[in-house]
């Protein structure tokens, strides 16, 4: 009987072995991998932030959003149980920031003159921000909504107060009389600057804060000091 030979095929030069195979690309809108929670949150405010500013409250969806964050949508719902919790959240957090930054402009100084100048010129590179945070914050169809316009006040009480007692602690000026020039000053910085941003770009925003300033400064330097 006759013997055969088995010939056992060689592998092909030009087929890596499958441990040096590259894996396959990841399909078009696959969700995105697991994120530690804080990460998470800050994606899917980020994502938020971006269909709000562009729709409004009313016109976003949270299909979109959690589209925009490449999440499923029970993913965003573990989050943020309805829209406008999620929207509160976002609110809240712009409210810090802005907080954060008028007080540190307010106490980056003792000089009364610079401590204007600082303020004005904060509040409009708040509103310069590429983020456009402002829109959420001073152009929000939820105006109206209590637990809005209670977050809003809460802020804007918080910046008064604070101009206020730099006022008090430096005039004669009694202290309710303090606090209707520190409203005054702040509603003067938030007006001018969302008027200012109107102006697409035509006038620098350094030029336009310190004009600003210079009129606030000349109103409230002629109030007597303590002596």
């Amino acid at each position: 009987m006759e013997r055969r030979t088995t010939v056992v095929p060689e592998a092909r030069a030009d087929r890596p072995p499958a441990a040096e195979q590259q894996a396959a690309p990841r399909p078009a809108g696959q969700r995105s991998a697991r994120l530690p929670r804080d990460e998470r949150r800050a994606q899917l405010l980020s994502a938020a932030q971006e269909v709000f500013v562009a729709n409004g409250y009313h016109g976003a969806a949270m299909d979109e959003i959690a589209e925009t964050a490449h999440v499923s949508k029970p993913v965003l719902y573990q989050h943020f149980p309805s829209k406008r919790e999620l929207y509160l959240a976002l609110l809240e957090s712009h409210l810090a920031s802005l907080t954060d930054l008028m007080l540190g402009a307010l106490n980056s100084t003792t000089d009364n003159k610079e401590r204007v100048q600082a303020v004005m010129r904060a509040y409009f590179r708040f509103i310069a921000n590429d983020d456009q945070a402002h829109r959420l914050v001073f152009e929000s169809d939820l105006i109206n909504d209590p637990d809005v316009s209670s977050r809003l006040e809460t802020f804007n009480r918080t910046f008064a107060d604070a101009i206020a007692r730099v006022i008090a602690e430096d005039t004669k000026l009694p202290h309710l009389e303090a606090e209707l020039l520190g409203r005054g000053l702040a509603g003067m910085a938030q007006v001018s600057a969302r008027y200012w941003l109107e102006t697409d770009g035509n006038l620098d925003l350094d030029v336009a804060s310190d004009l600003i300033y210079r009129l606030a400064w000349r109103g409230i330097s002629r109030f007597p000091k303590e002596s």
